[in-house]
């Protein structure tokens, strides 16, 4: 663990401070979820529309034809749509978590926007779309843009390899950022990565959770297998059947968290949530999770699969936030683009 160096200029908000809006790109690329797409709008409609009821959402669209098509479901769903603004973005996905820039706030509590390199996780040839999409949103934030560089390269980082607490806590894993298979940036090491989020997120120690989960496309995020929910109370995800491919690399990052409970931070709360029994679809296993949820203004979004566990895990979930609403949102489709809901959104501080 790196030394507590000064912290950055910047900072990085806590997904669960105030929100202006929430940012999603429409799902248009068919290749995500082959044979299955025309289900995946709706699954997006019911998002927007629990959102919509308590905050701003600005949606990235590939044209006209297609707004229109999205406000006649919306308006079907329920939504609020003085809440929505549609702006003509063409994107190659629909995952914003990882292509749009990252939040950050200056010293004076003003937004910027961190444009950080985007590469498909280095599995997609198309992905040139997604890297521009960041013009849009400084055109209509008109919010100063950081461009991260280290050691005169640009950084690629997608936002769901890092979680953080806002106050100076982040957690990632070393199969992402670290393993020479993630094809991020080249030769990095532990101590480059804090220096960048130092100073670019204000971060002071970082977690290196091991790996992630079997069926994720992204090399291990985070964000399918642990996150803040407070300051100091993180959930981990935990697999109880010994047989199952997950429990291994899940026990493995559990202690790793508690050492560094132990070692570094005696106050931080750990909350194990289950993982759903396995999921296959059409031969393949995908990366459901319940830990791919996403807060915003007074709900949390939480990804279900018409599981058993599902109804534990929402237990879970009103037990820690108890001044949230709670809406269980059925991904066992959306899944299928080895994604869910905070996959496909990015939060917008006020």
């Amino acid at each position: 663990m790196p030394k507590i160096a000064n912290k950055g200029i910047y900072r990085m908000p806590a997904e669960w401070e105030n929100q202006k809006s929430t940012w999603i790109a429409w799902p248009h690329n068919k290749e995500d979820w082959p044979g299955k797409f025309n289900e995946i709008p709706m699954v997006f409609g019911k998002i927007v529309t629990e959102l919509s009821k308590v905050q701003y959402v600005n949606i990235l669209i590939k044209d006209k034809s297609t707004k229109r098509k999205a406000t006649f479901l919306l308006g079907l769903l329920g939504s609020k749509i003085k809440n929505i603004r549609f702006i003509v973005c063409k994107t190659d996905r629909a995952w914003t978590r990882d292509f749009l820039p990252i939040f950050v706030k200056n010293n004076k509590n003003k937004n910027l926007l961190t444009n950080w390199e985007f590469n498909a996780w280095a599995k997609y040839r198309n992905f040139k779309k997604d890297n521009k999409a960041f013009i849009r949103v400084k055109k209509i934030t008109q919010a100063k843009l950081l461009n991260p560089k280290y050691k005169n390269k640009k950084i690629c980082l997608e936002g769901g390899s890092i979680d953080v607490n806002g106050t100076g806590y982040l957690l990632t894993t070393r199969q992402c950022l670290l393993s020479k298979f993630q094809q991020r940036n080249k030769g990095f090491c532990k101590s480059d990565y804090f220096k960048i989020f130092n100073k670019y997120l204000g971060i002071k120690k970082i977690i290196w959770l091991n790996k992630g989960i079997f069926g994720d496309d992204t090399h291990g995020h985070v964000d399918d297998i642990a996150r803040f929910i407070e300051k100091n109370k993180i959930f981990i995800a935990r697999e109880k059947n010994k047989k199952d491919k997950n429990y291994k690399n899940l026990e493995e990052n559990i202690k790793i968290i508690k050492r560094f409970k132990k070692e570094e931070d005696k106050k931080i709360k750990i909350i194990y949530l289950p993982m759903p029994s396995v999921k296959i679809i059409e031969g393949v296993r995908v990366p459901a999770s319940y830990l791919n949820f996403y807060i915003a203004n007074k709900i949390v979004l939480v990804p279900i699969f018409k599981d058993p566990r599902d109804k534990i895990v929402l237990k879970i979930f009103k037990k820690h936030f108890k001044n949230r609403k709670i809406i269980p949102i059925d991904c066992s489709v959306l899944v299928w683009g080895f994604g869910t809901i905070h996959c496909m959104t990015q939060q917008q501080p006020k």
